[in-house]
């Protein structure tokens, strides 16, 4: 009879989680996955498929529970880069995991959302790229709750004056995401697609390889001037982050 009722009790409890978590959030099917960190953050993972968002837009599956295992201790590694103090600033205090994120039938590997303080990360995005792109959805997180200080058109100027971005990130080809031999501004294909997907592929850069930027700016006066707005600003933020 004891074991039963604590079953019936677990069973609440786990309940009024989930209709908490949802409440917050507004995503379905999630669960707890790590609660107690030095940072506040609390981690979430994809017990079962959702959709959300405009028409249902954003899709992502359910994560595998070895999967989740194997690759949380990278993520975690990554998140504590950034102190509590700092995640509140930028208004991110839930993680969730979950398998195949997309977001209007295109693949990304994270969905930051302010409003709910939430980002969203793809467990099985490519891991040549996936603590930069933990750091990369970071950014925009930041960039959305300080655009005064990441000015797109200041940050634009920088550029050579015939470059162009394109009008949206989602509507040009400029999707590789492997480092450039010869810079000439920019880190990365995907740099070129527009200023803030620029700016966050730096950030990426500087909290994954600080060492390797440093050696690029050396003969890159444009993207050294792009590397000293990205740290000023941080800064204001938090001296400590960069």
């Amino acid at each position: 009879m004891r074991f039963f009722i604590i079953f019936i009790l677990s069973f609440h409890i786990s309940v009024a989680n989930a209709d908490e978590i949802y409440n917050l959030l507004k995503i379905p099917n999630l669960e707890i996955y790590k609660l107690k960190n030095k940072n506040n953050v609390r981690y979430l993972n994809a017990k079962g498929n959702f959709k959300i968002g405009v028409d249902d837009n954003i899709t992502c599956n359910k994560t595998k529970k070895t999967n989740l295992d194997e690759k949380f201790p990278t993520v975690e590694k990554n998140i504590k880069r950034y102190n509590s103090t700092f995640l509140k600033k930028i208004d991110l205090k839930y993680i969730v995991f979950c398998e195949g994120l997309f977001v209007s039938n295109i693949n990304t590997g994270g969905i930051p959302d302010n409003k709910n303080r939430t980002l969203i990360l793809d467990i099985n995005f490519n891991e040549k790229y996936f603590e930069r792109m933990i750091h990369h959805e970071i950014f925009h997180m930041i960039e959305n709750s300080y655009e005064d200080y990441f000015n797109e058109n200041k940050f634009t100027l920088f550029n050579d004056t015939d470059f162009e971005y394109a009008e949206c990130s989602t509507c040009t080809n400029r999707l590789n995401l492997d480092l450039y031999k010869n810079t000439n501004g920019f880190l990365t294909e995907y740099s070129k697609s527009i200023p803030s997907e620029d700016m966050a592929e730096i950030f990426s850069f500087l909290m994954v390889n600080k060492n390797l930027i440093e050696e690029k700016i050396k003969k890159d006066s444009i993207l050294n001037n792009k590397v000293n707005f990205i740290m000023l600003n941080i800064s204001k933020i938090d001296v400590n982050i960069l």
